[in-house]
């Protein structure tokens, strides 16, 4: 996955967590929970989601690294490559 498919899946799944907010404005380089009302548990959701739809495998020592978009994609990118040659 590119890092912009990656994005919007990301965002796919923020919709689905946090249907009220409006995500056309979330800039890339702020923190999600600076953003948007997300709590431990939404962000636990977000990890969840990552696992359930790509079966990416998040430790939590790594959380910290999906605090924000651009942070979370980066962190995502190798791991969604590496799936997808697993895959083929």
């Amino acid at each position: 996955m590119t890092p912009a498919e990656i994005r919007d899946e990301i965002l796919d799944i923020l919709d689905n967590i946090a249907p009220d907010d409006d995500l056309s404005n979330l800039k890339d380089e702020i923190p999600f929970r600076d953003q948007m009302e997300l709590d431990s548990m939404d962000f636990l959701d977000i990890v969840m989601e990552l696992r359930k739809r790509y079966r990416v495998q998040i430790p939590e020592e790594d959380y910290p690294q999906l605090a924000s978009m651009q942070s979370t994609c980066t962190y995502l990118a190798p791991r969604m490559l590496d799936l997808e040659r697993i895959a083929r």
